[in-house]
């Protein structure tokens, strides 16, 4: 039991964990499933545990790296946290939350972006938006703010302009 408790306590010394993370990590190790339970109900017991406030936590931190509520929610249940839990953390994010994410994070890639065509910026934005779990709708409606200002479309401009 003590070697179950210190496998525990030695993966929340690092972050925090979910219930199920902390299953899995016991198991890895071959620890008994009774001596695992009894040592998580213990950690729960005395508020080591708590999968709702993890679940708060894990959206905080990672809306700020601009990640889609859909994303957030995929991977709080992968960390074996109940359905319901999710649904309630997720609902207490603000509706525009998804817009404003995107837009922060078009706003951090775009300037790298900048020499190349609108289409290109275009296509490259909306594959990282996408992979960050961002809906056709939030994608569009954010693309759709970029500014058009291409490098290129400036030079034949200048060039037609100056004969």
């Amino acid at each position: 039991m003590a070697v179950a408790r210190e496998i525990a306590l030695r993966q929340l010394s690092v972050r925090d964990r979910s219930r199920r993370e902390l299953e899995m990590a016991l198991a890895k190790r071959h620890v008994p499933a009774e001596v695992a339970e009894q040592v998580l109900d213990r950690l729960t017991e005395v508020g080591l545990i708590n999968d709702s406030a993890f679940a708060q936590a894990w959206f905080d931190t990672q809306q700020r790296r601009q990640r889609s509520t859909r994303a957030l929610r995929h991977e709080l249940r992968s960390k074996g946290i109940d359905a319901e839990v999710v649904e309630q953390v997720a609902s207490n994010r603000a509706d525009d939350a998804d817009l404003e994410a995107a837009r922060a994070l078009v706003a951090k890639r775009a300037p790298a972006l900048q020499r190349l065509p609108h289409e290109v910026r275009y296509r490259r934005l909306a594959g990282q938006l996408a992979r960050r779990g961002f809906s056709s709708a939030v994608v569009a409606t954010v693309l759709r703010e970029l500014p058009r200002g291409d490098v290129a479309d400036h030079d034949r401009t200048a060039t037609f302009g100056d004969s």
